[in-house]
Protein backbone atom coordinates (compact mmCIF):
# COMPACT_ATOMS: atom_id res chain seq x y z
CA UNK A 1 0.00 0.00 0.00
CA UNK A 2 0.90 3.82 -0.50
CA UNK A 3 0.52 6.30 2.21
CA UNK A 4 -0.97 9.69 1.75
CA UNK A 5 1.61 12.41 2.84
CA UNK A 6 2.51 15.60 1.93
CA UNK A 7 5.65 17.84 1.97
CA UNK A 8 5.80 21.51 3.06
CA UNK A 9 7.96 24.37 3.79
CA UNK A 10 10.40 23.06 0.89
CA UNK A 11 13.29 23.56 0.15
CA UNK A 12 14.21 25.42 3.74
CA UNK A 13 12.78 23.65 6.49
CA UNK A 14 10.91 20.89 4.96
CA UNK A 15 8.26 19.01 6.72
CA UNK A 16 6.61 15.74 6.15
CA UNK A 17 3.16 15.09 7.01
CA UNK A 18 2.13 11.39 6.41
CA UNK A 19 -1.62 9.54 7.01
CA UNK A 20 -1.34 5.89 8.52
CA UNK A 21 -4.47 3.90 8.27
CA UNK A 22 -6.07 2.23 11.15
CA UNK A 23 -3.73 -0.76 12.13
CA UNK A 24 -0.96 0.27 9.98
CA UNK A 25 2.67 1.36 11.22
CA UNK A 26 5.56 3.34 9.81
CA UNK A 27 9.16 3.84 11.38
CA UNK A 28 10.55 7.12 12.33
CA UNK A 29 14.31 8.41 12.91
CA UNK A 30 14.49 9.01 16.61
CA UNK A 31 13.56 12.37 17.40
CA UNK A 32 11.86 13.73 14.17
CA UNK A 33 8.53 13.34 15.42
CA UNK A 34 7.24 16.46 15.61
CA UNK A 35 3.31 16.33 16.51
CA UNK A 36 0.76 13.52 16.33
CA UNK A 37 -3.13 12.33 16.43
CA UNK A 38 -3.60 11.23 19.76
CA UNK A 39 -4.57 7.78 18.60
CA UNK A 40 -1.34 7.24 17.09
CA UNK A 41 1.03 4.94 19.40
CA UNK A 42 4.55 4.88 19.88
CA UNK A 43 7.56 2.00 20.26
CA UNK A 44 10.92 2.33 19.91
CA UNK A 45 12.85 -0.41 18.70
CA UNK A 46 17.47 -1.12 18.92
CA UNK A 47 18.09 -1.57 14.98
CA UNK A 48 21.18 -1.99 13.17
CA UNK A 49 23.55 -2.36 16.20
CA UNK A 50 27.09 -1.39 15.73
CA UNK A 51 26.51 -0.04 12.80
CA UNK A 52 24.07 2.51 13.22
CA UNK A 53 26.14 3.42 15.52
CA UNK A 54 29.18 4.28 13.55
CA UNK A 55 27.16 5.93 10.59
CA UNK A 56 26.52 8.46 13.47
CA UNK A 57 23.29 7.42 13.71
CA UNK A 58 20.78 6.85 16.57
CA UNK A 59 20.52 3.25 17.63
CA UNK A 60 16.99 3.31 17.42
CA UNK A 61 13.97 4.09 15.40
CA UNK A 62 10.24 4.68 16.52
CA UNK A 63 7.48 2.78 15.35
CA UNK A 64 4.27 4.68 15.56
CA UNK A 65 0.69 2.63 14.68
CA UNK A 66 -2.86 4.50 14.11
CA UNK A 67 -4.81 2.39 16.63
CA UNK A 68 -8.40 2.16 15.78
CA UNK A 69 -8.36 4.69 13.49
CA UNK A 70 -6.70 6.55 10.78
CA UNK A 71 -4.04 9.11 12.43
CA UNK A 72 -1.67 12.20 10.84
CA UNK A 73 1.86 12.66 12.08
CA UNK A 74 4.13 15.57 11.17
CA UNK A 75 8.00 14.77 10.66
CA UNK A 76 10.50 17.47 11.41
CA UNK A 77 14.28 16.76 9.90
CA UNK A 78 17.31 17.82 12.23
CA UNK A 79 18.80 19.67 9.19
CA UNK A 80 17.66 23.13 8.00
CA UNK A 81 17.14 21.40 4.13
CA UNK A 82 14.71 19.71 2.01
CA UNK A 83 12.89 16.42 1.99
CA UNK A 84 11.64 13.90 -0.61
CA UNK A 85 10.04 10.83 -1.24
CA UNK A 86 10.86 7.94 -2.90
CA UNK A 87 8.46 4.72 -3.40
CA UNK A 88 10.26 1.63 -3.81
CA UNK A 89 9.29 -1.03 -5.93
CA UNK A 90 11.28 -4.10 -5.05
CA UNK A 91 14.56 -2.01 -5.14
CA UNK A 92 17.63 -0.33 -3.25
CA UNK A 93 19.06 3.13 -2.55
CA UNK A 94 22.17 4.16 -0.82
CA UNK A 95 21.95 7.17 1.40
CA UNK A 96 24.27 9.50 3.46
CA UNK A 97 24.25 8.81 6.87
CA UNK A 98 21.91 11.36 7.93
CA UNK A 99 19.32 11.48 5.12
CA UNK A 100 16.78 8.40 6.34
CA UNK A 101 13.62 10.86 7.87
CA UNK A 102 11.10 7.44 8.00
CA UNK A 103 9.39 4.55 6.03
CA UNK A 104 7.07 2.10 5.36
CA UNK A 105 7.68 -1.39 7.62
CA UNK A 106 8.11 -3.42 4.16
CA UNK A 107 11.51 -0.57 3.89
CA UNK A 108 14.43 -2.56 4.97
CA UNK A 109 16.97 -0.43 6.66
CA UNK A 110 21.07 -1.42 7.01
CA UNK A 111 24.45 -0.27 7.13
CA UNK A 112 26.47 -0.84 4.14
CA UNK A 113 30.40 -0.95 5.09
CA UNK A 114 31.75 1.97 2.06
CA UNK A 115 35.81 0.54 2.73
CA UNK A 116 38.55 2.90 3.71
CA UNK A 117 39.21 3.65 0.20
CA UNK A 118 36.02 4.93 -0.23
CA UNK A 119 34.89 6.22 2.92
CA UNK A 120 37.97 7.44 5.11
CA UNK A 121 39.74 9.24 1.86
CA UNK A 122 36.79 11.05 0.99
CA UNK A 123 36.04 12.97 4.00
CA UNK A 124 32.39 11.47 4.87
CA UNK A 125 31.32 8.26 6.62
CA UNK A 126 32.67 4.96 6.39
CA UNK A 127 29.29 3.98 6.24
CA UNK A 128 26.08 4.20 3.80
CA UNK A 129 22.31 3.51 5.04
CA UNK A 130 21.01 0.52 2.37
CA UNK A 131 17.14 0.80 1.89
CA UNK A 132 15.50 -1.66 0.15
CA UNK A 133 12.44 -3.21 -0.62
CA UNK A 134 8.95 -1.76 -1.68
CA UNK A 135 6.99 0.74 0.49
CA UNK A 136 7.13 4.57 1.37
CA UNK A 137 10.66 6.16 1.57
CA UNK A 138 11.43 9.79 3.35
CA UNK A 139 14.63 11.45 3.40
CA UNK A 140 16.10 14.75 3.77
CA UNK A 141 18.94 16.81 3.15
CA UNK A 142 21.52 19.80 4.02
CA UNK A 143 20.24 22.60 1.64
CA UNK A 144 17.88 21.74 -1.49
CA UNK A 145 17.55 18.55 -3.17
CA UNK A 146 17.52 17.80 -6.97
CA UNK A 147 18.31 14.69 -9.11
CA UNK A 148 19.92 13.49 -11.63
CA UNK A 149 19.71 10.98 -14.08
CA UNK A 150 22.96 9.23 -14.82
CA UNK A 151 23.61 7.45 -18.22
CA UNK A 152 27.43 6.80 -18.63
CA UNK A 153 29.92 8.79 -16.42
CA UNK A 154 28.70 11.87 -13.62
CA UNK A 155 31.32 13.42 -10.74
CA UNK A 156 29.40 14.90 -7.90
CA UNK A 157 31.56 16.70 -4.66
CA UNK A 158 31.36 13.78 -2.04
CA UNK A 159 29.88 15.97 0.37
CA UNK A 160 26.92 16.83 -1.78
CA UNK A 161 25.54 13.55 -2.24
CA UNK A 162 22.26 12.96 -0.66
CA UNK A 163 21.52 9.32 -2.02
CA UNK A 164 21.88 7.15 -5.16
CA UNK A 165 20.08 4.12 -6.50
CA UNK A 166 21.55 0.55 -6.93
CA UNK A 167 23.31 -0.33 -9.74
CA UNK A 168 25.45 2.65 -9.72
CA UNK A 169 29.66 1.44 -9.46
CA UNK A 170 31.06 4.55 -7.78
CA UNK A 171 34.62 5.25 -6.71
CA UNK A 172 36.52 8.24 -5.11
CA UNK A 173 39.17 10.17 -5.92
CA UNK A 174 40.82 13.84 -6.33
CA UNK A 175 39.31 16.34 -8.12
CA UNK A 176 42.52 17.89 -9.39
CA UNK A 177 46.25 17.28 -7.95
CA UNK A 178 46.91 17.13 -4.41
CA UNK A 179 48.04 21.15 -5.29
CA UNK A 180 44.28 21.04 -6.05
CA UNK A 181 43.19 19.06 -3.18
CA UNK A 182 44.61 21.69 -0.17
CA UNK A 183 44.29 25.29 -2.16
CA UNK A 184 41.31 24.95 -4.57
CA UNK A 185 38.62 24.97 -1.54
CA UNK A 186 37.63 21.74 -4.20
CA UNK A 187 38.36 17.61 -2.07
CA UNK A 188 37.18 14.49 -2.94
CA UNK A 189 34.35 13.54 -5.84
CA UNK A 190 32.66 10.63 -6.64
CA UNK A 191 33.12 9.34 -9.93
CA UNK A 192 29.68 7.34 -10.81
CA UNK A 193 28.99 5.06 -13.88
CA UNK A 194 26.40 3.38 -15.35
CA UNK A 195 22.47 3.88 -15.28
CA UNK A 196 20.96 5.04 -12.14
CA UNK A 197 20.18 8.77 -10.33
CA UNK A 198 21.49 10.35 -7.84
CA UNK A 199 20.26 13.30 -5.15
CA UNK A 200 21.88 15.72 -5.54
CA UNK A 201 21.93 18.54 -1.46
CA UNK A 202 22.81 21.90 -2.80
CA UNK A 203 24.96 22.99 0.22
CA UNK A 204 27.35 20.90 2.54
CA UNK A 205 28.06 21.06 5.71
CA UNK A 206 32.01 21.53 6.08
CA UNK A 207 31.70 25.02 3.92
CA UNK A 208 29.05 26.86 6.73
CA UNK A 209 31.30 25.15 9.40
CA UNK A 210 34.16 27.38 8.02
CA UNK A 211 32.64 30.05 7.23
CA UNK A 212 31.20 30.38 11.00
CA UNK A 213 34.51 29.62 12.45
CA UNK A 214 35.58 33.00 12.55
CA UNK A 215 32.25 34.65 14.54
CA UNK A 216 32.49 32.19 17.00
CA UNK A 217 32.92 32.99 20.90
CA UNK A 218 36.29 33.31 22.54
CA UNK A 219 37.20 33.48 25.90
CA UNK A 220 39.56 36.95 26.63
CA UNK A 221 42.15 36.00 29.09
Amino acid sequence: MKFEFSLDKKPDYGFITVTIPAGKTIKVEASAMASMDSNITMKTKMKGGLGRLLTGESLFLNEFTAERAPGEICLAPASPGDVDHLYLENQTVYMQNSAFVASAMEIETATKWQGLTKGFFSGEKLFLIKCSGTGDLWFNSYGGIFSIDVDGDYVVDTGHIVAFTEGLEYRVSKVGGYKSLFLSGEGFVCRFSGTGKVWIQTRKVAPLVSWVWPFRPQKSN
